[in-house]
């Protein structure tokens, strides 16, 4: 086995101290999996992601312990929450790896807050968790909170009256019920085409930079972006295919809307605010 720290923006190393990767938090292996004993009336692919634990928990450490097949999936959902992160790899993805790596290597930087559309107090609770684990799943972009805030037109805090733990017993009900009060119109991000890619966005007034995670192990054609707000027509640094152009870039009533050509495991696009 490999080992992989991203402490050092996602770097190719002998292994760690083994007390160091120890006192870590061991992560599942991301990607697609099904679900013994669960039928789901939509057949929506259930992913294993691990992006809630990283919002939820930022200056945690981690690591993974992976099956062959999954390094660069790994790779690319700790490069994008900037997680500080160790990779135990297969011998057989090292040269994969590697390569993901000089791509990391080669991007633009971009230290920028992530964009958020609602709020989720965070109890510490399990039920919480699933919650958040769920919505990020949908693209559904939220910040943890301590209490309310006005920052956010939509807060949820479980337990409470307006949204009660019992609802959380079918946590695909629960987050579509976020998404109608939140508004499809109101949302920052939506995506199109493909029900296993899932979104980071983080920005400022001036630029923003969108990672695109691809959870589905095969290539996609034709990925669809909504934004909300008026943005040029950027840079998308696709991993495997390099710098490409967006394409059918529309700017109308509010939204900025453009096609992904193709996406492999991952890629990170930069946009800058339109004057």
């Amino acid at each position: 086995m490999q080992a992989i720290d991203t402490r050092a923006k996602m770097r190719v190393s002998t292994a760690p101290a083994a007390a160091d990767v120890a006192s870590r938090e061991l992560l599942p292996a991301p990607g697609v999996t099904a679900r013994a004993g669960v039928a789901s009336p939509t057949r929506a692919p259930w992913i294993v992601e691990n992006g809630w634990r990283f919002t939820r928990q930022p200056a945690a450490k981690y690591r993974y312990e992976l099956p062959a097949g999954k390094a660069a999936l790994a790779m690319a959902e700790a490069f994008a929450y900037g997680a500080d992160a160790v990779l135990a790899i297969d011998a057989a993805d090292e040269a994969r790896a590697r390569t993901m790596q000089t791509f990391f290597d080669g991007l633009p930087p971009a230290e920028l807050p992530p964009i958020a559309d609602l709020g989720i107090v965070d109890d510490g609770s399990t039920a919480t968790g699933e919650v958040m684990n769920l919505l990020t799943r949908r693209n559904l972009l939220y910040a943890i909170v301590t209490a309310p805030s006005p920052r956010f037109r939509l807060n949820i805090a479980i337990g409470s009256k307006d949204y009660p733990i019992e609802d959380t017993a079918d946590p695909s009900a629960f987050a579509l019920k976020v998404r109608r009060q939140l508004g499809d119109d109101q949302r920052t991000l939506r995506i199109y085409g493909s029900e296993v890619v899932i979104a980071r966005l983080t920005g400022d007034d001036r630029r923003i930079r969108l990672h695109l995670i691809n959870y589905g192990g095969r290539e996609i054609e034709g990925l669809r972006v909504r934004l909300r707000g008026a943005f040029s027509s950027g840079q998308a640094n696709v991993e495997g295919a390099g710098s490409v152009r967006l394409q059918d870039h529309v700017v109308d009533a509010g939204f900025t809307e453009f096609t992904v050509l193709r996406l492999g495991v991952y890629a990170a696009l930069d946009l800058t605010a339109a004057r």
